[in-house]
């Protein structure tokens, strides 16, 4: 989901511990977007949301006893200018081995409509520790990625395409979605972590529902079982992602979610193996009027 990235590195745009869980089949092949016939345009909803932060397990090795924190999201553009977004994650862990760490993230990423060009820029702050800003450019062709980085250091590489931007990914799945397909595998590059890491991601989506959330019941992500939000359908989605390489492999994270029509994400757990976190949405702000295709 656009937002949510691999590193809680301490700490959506941001937690990476790596994680453990169970061994499973990376995905074979990366799968391009589809060229067919062309589908009912994806439009991603302008939106700020709100989601907060607390523990939903831990175990293994490196229990964690508790956690809090918020995600702020702040998503806009359309096919036509590109795509901005702004995240901030604050998060604190707390171990009885190695006590407590709080993390400040903050990224900014601008992705071309088309999804060819990607700038992002991230600055961390761990435990009041400022480290080195990852700043840098990419550019995806249909065959190959190309990296630039400006920091921390001066930096050139490249991959075999095709690899998907965040919102060419986002609307990739919700493409998937629509058209009744169950599994999305796709090479991924988001800008996160040191900006050189380009993930195997392996999308497992469920079946389509519409009205209230299965957190109904609770007040866990309330603006989403109010309107507008109450009619738009949603899929069950779990992303898997991988380091590269062949074979079976155990993913590093992955992250659960309701995908939502427009973009949107509910029901929100990122599961580091060790640990898991949950994010209720408390707030969601969408912008005033029907989202509609852009007209280029």
């Amino acid at each position: 989901m656009p937002g949510i990235s691999k590193r809680l590195r301490p700490a959506c745009a941001g937690l990476v511990l790596l994680a453990g869980g169970v061994a499973q089949a990376a995905p074979a092949a990366p799968v391009a977007p589809s060229e067919g016939a062309k589908p009912a345009p994806v439009v991603l909803a302008n939106h700020r949301a709100v989601y907060d932060l607390s523990l939903a397990s831990s175990g293994g090795t490196r229990a964690v006893e508790s956690a809090r924190g918020r995600i702020v999201i702040d998503f806009r553009g359309d096919a036509c200018r590109g795509y901005t977004m702004q995240t901030r994650q604050v998060t604190e862990l707390a171990s009885g081995e190695s006590g407590s760490r709080t993390s400040d993230l903050r990224n900014t990423t601008f992705e071309g409509g088309e999804g060819r060009e990607f700038r992002f820029k991230t600055v961390t702050v761990l435990n009041g520790e400022p480290a080195a800003p990852v700043d840098g450019t990419a550019d995806a062709g249909a065959d190959a990625l190309k990296v630039r980085l400006k920091e921390p250091r001066k930096e050139q590489l490249g991959e075999a395409g095709p690899v998907l931007f965040p919102s060419r990914h986002m609307r990739r799945l919700i493409q998937a979605a629509r058209a009744g397909e169950t599994t999305l595998a796709a090479k991924v590059f988001d800008g996160s972590d040191d900006g050189k890491k380009i993930y195997d991601t392996l999308a497992v989506i469920g079946r389509q529902a519409t009205g209230p959330t299965a957190a109904s019941g609770s007040e866990r992500d309330k603006p989403l079982r109010d309107a507008p939000m109450a009619g738009v359908p949603h899929w069950p989605v779990t992303l898997s992602y991988f380091t590269k390489g062949a074979g079976e492999r155990t993913p590093i994270y992955t992250l659960s979610f309701d995908l939502y029509d427009n973009g949107v994400s509910g029901a929100l757990k990122l599961d580091y193996g060790d640990f898991a976190i949950v994010g209720d949405l408390t707030r969601l702000d969408l912008d005033k009027g029907a989202d509609k295709a852009c007209a280029p």
